[in-house]
């Protein structure tokens, strides 16, 4: 079942219970509170969330043609498509956690920052001694416990998002510093095996893209088949109803920030994979790319509607967008500008549909 609970919708309105054990969301027919209660629609959204993944499939294929016209010789390269999936690896596992906090109706300004420190305290000399596993170990909950922390910040500490985790970005981003001195540290040879997870590739790709499409494909399956899933639309769409029905809100918003910690820590993976480094200044501004890709995947910056779907699509639309402007060798300004348009762009059209009758 997807988008059981709608932004704005009550969960105690459904024919069931909250955990989203069948029977379709209800509102109010008199529109604004009394009066009997009428089933939402499901297919007007089923098919709004289609329409916008087949514009962004659109998207994607006219930026392709665009590629092909502008740099024939480069763009259709099979380096360049390796190139552009593994970029898209780093920030779309960063951007399946942020999906599902926007959607749980909140906001994460500091996976950027958080995956720099998981990758500096990952690459540090005694972390490094103890061999690749421990490093991939130690990155994963390095993210995972800045999320906690966000998370508690938020849910118990009763702090904005918005401010909790632009303090989370900035203390993270400091410690990586201090960690690292300021100075990029190396993988060493010994532990080549992280490494290889960018250097290895199986049917022509390597296996970082792989870890991200798993990343993707369990990220779905916990949004749209879980009880979790259920219950981060229904806090994201109204956490007040969603704590009538029985759901613990502040829980649940902590374990969808330590879901995003643990997503930057993934990526912290594969960013030292890439780079053989892990560095204070990994993930600048990746914060700003995981949340333009959400909300032009269709995800509500108010929370209660969204897809794992469409925020990967909004992720390659991105990846493609600033791969076509290195190839034709355009200013990153422009590349900046034209990101602002098209995140602008997406917000309105959101507000559009949102005013549309259903």
């Amino acid at each position: 079942m997807t988008d059981t609970f709608h932004s704005g919708g009550s969960a105690p309105g459904t024919d069931k219970d909250a955990g989203g054990r069948g029977g379709a969301p209800a509102r109010p027919a008199g529109g604004n509170g009394g009066g009997p209660l009428r089933p939402l629609r499901r297919g007007g959204a089923a098919e709004s969330r289609e329409i916008h993944h087949l514009g962004l499939v659109a998207a994607l294929v006219l930026l392709c043609a665009v590629g092909l016209v502008t740099e024939p010789g480069n763009f259709a390269t099979s380096g360049n498509i390796v190139g552009i999936l593994a970029l898209a690896a780093t920030i779309g596992v960063i951007t399946v956690g942020q999906t599902f906090v926007i959607i749980g109706g909140g906001i994460d300004l500091s996976v950027g920052a958080v995956m720099a420190l998981a990758s500096v305290w990952a690459t540090t000399v005694a972390t490094q001694s103890y061999g690749p596993a421990v490093m991939a170990l130690c990155a994963i909950l390095v993210g995972t416990g800045a999320g906690v922390a966000s998370g508690l910040l938020i849910s118990y500490g009763r702090l904005v998002p918005f401010i909790a985790t632009l303090a989370m970005l900035v203390a993270a981003r400091g410690l990586a510093q201090r960690m690292s001195d300021r100075r990029t540290q190396l993988v060493r040879p010994e532990n080549d095996a992280i490494e290889a997870l960018s250097t290895t590739k199986v049917l022509g790709l390597p296996l970082v893209v792989y870890i991200f499409a798993a990343v993707a494909a369990a990220g779905w399956l916990l949004l749209n088949r879980t009880t979790f899933g259920r219950r981060t639309f229904a806090v994201g769409g109204n956490p007040e109803a969603a704590r009538l029905a029985g759901i613990d809100v502040r829980r649940h918003t902590l374990m969808l920030y330590a879901l995003s910690g643990f997503c930057c820590g993934i990526a912290a993976i594969i960013i030292m994979a890439r780079t053989t480094t892990g560095s204070s200044t990994h993930g600048d501004l990746y914060e700003l790319d995981a949340i333009a890709a959400v909300i032009i995947g269709g995800t509500l910056l108010t929370g209660g509607r969204g897809t794992v779907v469409g925020s990967i699509l909004g992720v390659l639309v991105f990846t493609l967008i600033t791969n076509l402007f290195i190839l034709n060798g355009l200013e990153t300004s422009d590349q900046l500008i034209a990101k602002g348009a098209i995140i602008v762009i997406a917000v309105l059209l959101q507000r559009r549909g949102l005013r549309s009758p259903t």
